[in-house]
């Protein structure tokens, strides 16, 4: 989330896949190593009992009690950090040590802080850990605690087991990403760069598993995220008494420019990732679906496969930058003929996208010199991470390894993840839960957040072997 939302909010309108395949019987799950999966547990409870909505409460107290596991785990107390640029915003580094001086490291990346939860809104207390028919409930079990107790425990267990990487790894868990005054990922590449500069990043709060009606869909690598700019439009108008109606009427004016942008789209814009995304959907789908899928992977697209897509608001998404109007004012008074009306218009920019072409196209479509255009924040375009084949084949293995023939696929997200500061930074990021979520059953940032107990224990194993295989001998 996102930024503030999940991979899954964005979820893919999803048909019926040809290597869709049956979950592991829960066995599997219970065979896990005990002491790992008490850890686990026991790191996941912890955190969800800390409060770290930025409202009330307190990403320190969480970042330092992960900070005390991993001193308690060996580490040196010289490669934990807790920084904390102001009170209850902590965020926590920790660096496994490798072999090699030349390489750079890993970074794996999560986020303590999640979003406001009401107890008058929940069948349970949000912030306590309960546990009940295959589920385990609180505010973070989505987004994304439990995917900061996986890695967590991954770190400890690697560092207990004496594991020496090919390269240095390093997990940070931190603050803001669900909102705030942006303290964590941002404010640690700008002041301390040096303990989470890296080769590329893991990123655990993207990507992930789907399941479907119980069946493994795919395994998500997110590797590029849609960028966030609003557009303010503005008409003015001298006004004057509403017993005299006029034809310049700024409402009007305003109504008949969103009337011609609702019938506007931006031309499909695919990406490295995006296309490959279409190609791959069109290997493990049927019928007229992955007739599409191909026909939009073309260069250039297949316009009927386009339009076809293009009425699933998931696909259309990622076929292209979309503008929409979000927020709509105007008019002071009833017995008086509006002097101004604004509208607010968000836009989600693909990758190579940027802010000023996209003030450009709304201004000729909207095709109205009345009608002014202004961005209301300052905007920068997020590049794709490359598609790495070590990365890829390291997730592929460690996804085989666990739940056998279950695709990677790589993503484009439509929402925004912390992600996209660290690809502005020059660091590739690759969205890799290690978690399976049903997507009828998305509850991150909504009343009574679950995963299943499955999806849980099977991420212990999946992190620990995907960080071997990435820096493994």
């Amino acid at each position: 989330m996102t930024a503030y939302q999940r991979q899954f909010l964005g979820m893919l309108i999803w048909t019926p896949l040809a290597l869709a395949q049956s979950a592991p019987q829960h066995e599997a799950a219970l065979a896990q190593n005990a002491p790992e999966r008490e850890l686990a547990h026991d790191v996941l409870k912890e955190l969800i009992e800390i409060n770290t909505t930025d409202s009330s409460g307190d990403n320190t107290r969480a970042a330092e009690a992960m900070a005390a596991r991993f001193r308690s785990a060996g580490f040196a107390a010289s490669d934990i950090h807790v920084l904390a640029p102001v009170a209850r915003k902590g965020n926590v580094i920790v660096r496994l040590h490798g072999s090699s001086t030349t390489l750079k490291p890993i970074l794996f990346l999560g986020h303590l802080d999640v979003v406001e939860a009401r107890r008058d809104d929940w069948t349970f207390d949000p912030f306590k850990l309960v546990e009940q028919d295959g589920y385990i409930y609180g505010r973070g079990t989505q987004d994304m605690k439990t995917d900061d107790a996986l890695l967590v425990t991954t770190f400890i267990r690697l560092k207990q087991e004496g594991f020496v990487p090919v390269r240095d790894i390093v997990l940070a868990l931190t603050a803001d990403e669900e909102g705030g005054e942006h303290n964590g990922v941002q404010w640690l590449l700008k002041e301390h760069r040096n303990l989470i500069d890296a080769d590329y990043c893991i990123n655990a709060d993207a990507g992930g598993g789907q399941i479907k009606n119980g069946k493994r869909l795919l395994m998500g690598v997110q590797a590029a995220e849609k960028t966030f700019a609003s557009f303010r439009l503005t008409v003015r108008n001298r006004g004057g008494h509403s017993s005299l109606p006029v034809k310049d009427n700024a409402i009007y004016e305003l109504a008949d420019g969103l009337a011609r942008l609702e019938k506007s789209d931006f031309p499909p814009r695919l990406n490295e990732v995006s296309r490959s995304f279409f190609e791959r959907m069109a290997g493990i789908s049927t019928g007229q679906l992955a007739a599409d899928f191909r026909g939009v992977a073309r260069n250039p697209p297949d316009n009927a496969s386009v339009e076809r897509l293009s009425r699933e608001s998931y696909y259309n998404a990622v076929l292209r930058t979309t503008c929409v109007p979000t927020l709509l004012k105007g008019g002071h008074a009833e017995n008086a003929l509006p002097q101004l009306a604004e509208a607010v218009v968000n836009c989600r920019m693909v990758p190579d996208d940027t802010a000023g072409t996209i003030k450009d196209t709304l201004i000729s479509v909207l095709n109205d010199p009345k009608i002014v255009v202004t961005p209301v924040d300052e905007v920068s375009a997020s590049p794709f991470s490359p598609l790495r084949t070590d990365v890829l084949n390291a997730i592929t293995a460690a996804t085989d390894t666990i739940w056998p023939r279950v695709p990677v696929v790589p993503l484009m997200e439509t929402g925004a993840t912390d992600g996209k500061y660290l690809r502005l930074a020059g660091i590739p990021a690759y969205g890799v839960s290690a978690l399976f979520i049903d997507v009828d059953d998305i509850r991150a940032h909504g009343k009574d957040e679950r995963i299943g107990e499955q999806s849980f224990y099977d991420g212990v194993r999946f992190d620990y072997q995907l960080v071997k295989r990435l820096v493994g001998r």
